[in-house]
Formats: structure tokens, C-alpha cells, sequence
């Protein structure tokens, strides 16, 4: 509660930007562990630093151009006059994060004018409570080593805390997120049928991992995929608290992909709090119980953005090349 969404896309660059905006001026703490720098703004997050909230989150296309997009997030909200109160004058802390779909086949021919400024600005005006999957926002470009990749999201409630988990993931890994039989790496983690169903392996691990293959004349390149994403929880964490929510969350990457962390990719989580909901007296133990969820939350929104994405230029749905066969 609290939090909304906002997406836009470019379909015909294949690219999209995906911002997380708080319904009120600001939620509280954030934390990025991240691999490789494909990040803006991330500095602030370090529990070192006096900055104790964020006025938006930004999940973005286009590598280094998408970094634009924060940018566009930064004008929506100085706009409005939100942001982090700096004498007189408010300034607005966006950090984001983007990933590499630069050859996915879009036409990238913008010149001096990528579109992830305006797609930012598209993306503030549509936020809302309901959020699109697969093919939407940074996910629309997005790849994986069998089929097409895409923007995912799941969630949980804790009982036992009171405190309910979101996670927010743009899967473009260089790695698999399924079997060689199509069956999701996250399958023990799923919910209600919410990626395909109760799809079991029909036989053991395969002993080769599966890499996205580059054209025969480019090279892997480092961060050249990566998968982002947001964890956000309504508990009341300190700075410290959101980093090891991250650490534990960014787990649910190798949960659901395979090979994960390699050289050519650049993950990246955000982990966020917006304070709603104390927690209970025994706070490392707390800490720990919703930290486990948030990693099989991610995992979760990883096969359901892969799963709903749909079949993008050569970059094949899941549920197109495996669905017939479930």
C-alpha cells in the first residue's frame, strides 16, 4: 500500500521505462547491492549517508541511455515540488537502474534524442495500483537464453510479522530462466498457477548451463544483459535493515535463473520500506522471515514476467515455444 507503477513503451526501439512512485511526497530507506554500474543516484542509499528516503524508483531500457529516464522522473516530481528538502528549494532523489536491450532487433536509430526522458514522463502521468507484465516498461526489450524476457511482479504477506512483500524484476539475463523442457528454474515457488501451472521437471538439471547466444560477430560484453528490480515492503526498517533485505532478496535471482551473476550481466535490486507496519520485538528474526519471502518473491515475478511476455521480433514467448507442450 501506497506505492504505484507507472510504465511507457517504445515499441518500435523495444525499450520501455518502469518507475515506482509513492502516492504520498516520500517513503522511507532504500539500498542497492549492486554488481556492475548500471545504476544513477545509488551513493545516497548507503546507510552512511543522511538521505533516509527516495522520492521515486526508476527500472529503464536502453543501457546507458536509459539513464535518462531518471532524469524525466526528477522534472515530474520538482514539478509538483516533491523532494528532499535542501534549504529553500526541494530536490528530488531518484535512483535507477537499467538494463542492456540495445540489440534486440528495435530501431535505435534516435539520434541525440534516445526517448527515455519523454517515455519517464509517459510513465509518471500513468501511475496506478495495477501493473502491467511481461512486454511492459523495462521489460519490453527484455531477453533470456530461451525466450523472450519481460517485467514481473509477485507478492506475499507475512502473518506471523504483519508485513506484506512486493517485488518489482525486469528479467533480461544472459542466462536461462527454464529447464531445457521449458519448466521455470522458480517452480517450487509458485503460487495459484500464476506462471502456467504446476509444470514439474521431467527429468534431472541439465548439466550444461544455457547462455544467450550474441550475434557471431559481437562479443559478450560486461553488464551487456542484467536483471533489475525493486523488493518493497511496508515494514519500518532502518537503512541498515533495507541493505540485508536486498542481500537476501537478490538471492531469489539464482533461485530463478541459471547461470546468474555472470560476467555480462549487471544485476541489480533495490530494497525499499515504507514504514506502515512495526516490527515485532525480535527484529533480527523478523528481518529474516521477510527476507526469505522477498528472494522467493523475486524469484516468482522473474518466471511471470517471463511468462507473460509475448513472442517480440526473433525473441520467442514462453507460452509460444513451451505453452503447447505443458
Amino acid at each position: 500500500a501506497g506505492l504505484t507503477v507507472g510504465q511507457a513503451e517504445d515499441m518500435a526501439a523495444r525499450t520501455g521505462v518502469t518507475v515506482l512512485l509513492p502516492e504520498t511526497a516520500l517513503h522511507r530507506r532504500g539500498r542497492c547491492p549492486r554488481r556492475r554500474p548500471g545504476t544513477r543516484d545509488t551513493d545516497a542509499l548507503d546507510p552512511t549517508c543522511l538521505v533516509e528516503a527516495v522520492d521515486a524508483l526508476v527500472l529503464s531500457g536502453g543501457s546507458v541511455h536509459g539513464l535518462e529516464a531518471a532524469s524525466g522522473v526528477v522534472a515530474w516530481l520538482a514539478a509538483r515540488d516533491r523532494g528532499h528538502p535542501v534549504g529553500s528549494v526541494r530536490v528530488p532523489i531518484v535512483p535507477a537502474a537499467i538494463l542492456f536491450d540495445l540489440t534486440n532487433g528495435g530501431d535505435k536509430g534516435w539520434g541525440g534524442t534516445p526517448p527515455y526522458r519523454a517515455l519517464a514522463l509517459a510513465a509518471c502521468d500513468a501511475a496506478g495500483t495495477e501493473v502491467r507484465q511481461g512486454n511492459a516498461g523495462a521489460g519490453t526489450g527484455a531477453k533470456t537464453a530461451t525466450c523472450k524476457g519481460g517485467l514481473g511482479t509477485a507478492s506475499a504477506f507475512d502473518p506471523e510479522t504483519g508485513v506484506t512483500v512486493g517485488a518489482l524484476v525486469a528479467a533480461n539475463p544472459v542466462g536461462a530462466v527454464t529447464m531445457p523442457d521449458g519448466t521455470f528454474w522458480a517452480w517450487p515457488w509458485e503460487q495459484d498457477s500464476e506462471f502456467g501451472g504446476p509444470h514439474r521437471p521431467t527429468g534431472p538439471a541439465a548439466p550444461e548451463p544455457v547462455l544467450y547466444r550474441h550475434p557471431a560477430s559481437a562479443q559478450p560484453e560486461p553488464g551487456g544483459n542484467t536483471t533489475i528490480g525493486i523488493v518493497a515492503v511496508d515494514a519500518a526498517l532502518t537503512k541498515a535493515e533495507a541493505q540485508r533485505l536486498a542481500i537476501m532478496a537478490q538471492d531469489g535471482l539464482a533461485r530463478a535463473i541459471r547461470p546468474v551473476h555472470t560476467p555480462m550481466d549487471g544485476d541489480t535490486i533495490f530494497a525499499l520500506a515504507t514504514g506502515a507496519v512495526p516490527l515485532p520485538e525480535t527484529r533480527a528474526l523478523a528481518l529474516a522471515r521477510i527476507g526469505a519471502i522477498a528472494a522467493d518473491c523475486v524469484a516468482r515475478a522473474i518466471a511471470r514476467g517471463v511468462w507473460h511476455a509475448e513472442t517480440l521480433g526473433p525473441h520467442q514467448g514462453w507460452r509460444e515455444k513451451y505453452g503447447a507442450v505443458r
